[in-house]
């Protein structure tokens, strides 16, 4: 159903180009398309608004008909007047999609085509640099014969027996119906009188090709690319849909990511932690001096700033180096001996004595 006015509809001045009508319609039909919104009857409704707007501004004759002052319907509906689409006219009027649920009489109406997904897997170091990946990816090109109508080419467009011309049709449990677009003339409203040979009525080409898609620096694990125009074909005149590619990273066995920055565990000896001093790390292209301040302790997290990923919107995360006190499994004779001397030497106070102190303060307090 067309809105009064099919420019503010899609969200353009009357001066757009083709090329703007069709990106406006396209991002609209995506967003309130039935697929997207099950069960949800205020966007069904939407989608029908933006397709009609599409339905005349993209054919030249309806959309100059449109300027000149149209025909004005009730409830200020304003499209071209034609008394050989006046069913169709009274059907969209009444809430129904008239005779074929299209744009006019013998015309396939058209819908974006869907958006698909699929996988690439690289390694963590080509996250880190970026890399370019060769997906294999199946395609569904519209009939090169009907040219995705499925109908055999001069062949007349007739109302869709399965859904009646209403392009869904309606499911229910018992308890809830919902609705998905019609099987049979994939939510266009409308099916060829004649069957295009060719693809079977399907409008569709099975094939294939191998796409290589770019891989930007610093992405993490499950990012999406999107490749505009990759998605399947649109029906009609309708735009082709989106590919998204899910990139999936490989663990790396040294960093970890930690949003934009990378964390690695750095073990350091117990006389380390009690000295102090400088100690190699490993970075991203090599390794660095870090200095660790005497008395470290454990889980002690010191960084190296602007070392780690590259960030989607430029500059680079950091490395964060946990400190993790290596203990050794036993001890000798001599060891010991160290280790006991060390205790008298040092003199320190039960380091557990305050925490002790508080817990018993807190079973004396009273209830509150």
């Amino acid at each position: 159903m067309a809105a009064a006015d099919p420019y503010k509809t899609l969200g353009v001045e009357r001066s757009a180009s083709p090329e703007a009508i069709k990106k406006a319609y396209r991002s609209l039909a995506r967003k309130y398309h039935p697929d997207n919104n099950a069960g949800d009857t205020k966007a069904e409704e939407r989608f029908k608004e933006i397709q009609g707007a599409y339905d005349i501004l993209s054919d030249p004759e309806k959309k100059a008909a449109f300027d000149r002052g149209g025909f004005q319907m009730p409830g200020g509906q304003s499209v071209p007047f034609d008394m050989s689409d006046l069913s169709d006219l009274l059907g969209s009027f009444l809430g129904g999609r008239g005779r074929g649920g299209g744009p006019g009489r013998g015309t396939p109406a058209s819908a974006p085509g869907r958006d698909l997904e699929t996988q690439a897997r690289i390694t963590f170091q080509q996250s880190i640099d970026g890399t370019e990946v060769s997906l294999p990816v199946p395609s569904q090109d519209p009939c090169p014969d009907c040219r995705g109508t499925g109908g055999r080419p001069g062949s007349s467009m007739t109302m869709c027996p399965e859904c009646s011309g209403q392009g869904v049709v309606m499911q229910s449990d018992g308890l809830f119906t919902s609705q998905t677009p019609c099987p049979k003339c994939r939510g266009v409203g409308r099916v060829p009188r004649d069957m295009c040979l060719t693809c079977r009525g399907t409008g569709r080409r099975p094939g294939g090709s191998n796409l290589r898609v770019k891989v930007p620096a610093g992405i993490r694990d499950g990012g999406r690319i999107k490749v505009a125009g990759r998605g399947e074909p649109g029906i009609g005149n309708g735009p082709r849909g989106d590919l998204y590619v899910v990139v999936h990273v490989a663990p790396s066995r040294v960093f970890q990511r930690k949003g934009d920055h990378l964390e690695i565990e750095l073990p350091i000896t117990v006389v380390e932690a009690l000295r102090g001093g400088e100690v190699r790390v490993p970075t991203l292209d090599g390794t660095k001096t870090l200095r660790l301040a005497a008395g470290t302790k454990h889980g002690t997290v010191q960084r190296l700033k602007e070392l780690g990923p590259p960030k989607t919107g430029g500059g680079r995360g950091d490395l964060h180096y946990r400190i993790a006190i290596e203990l050794p499994k036993s001890l000798t004779d001599e060891q010991r001996a160290a280790v006991d001397a060390l205790d008298v030497a040092l003199g320190q106070e039960d380091p557990r004595a305050e925490l002790l102190k508080r817990a018993e303060s807190m079973r004396g307090a009273p209830s509150v």
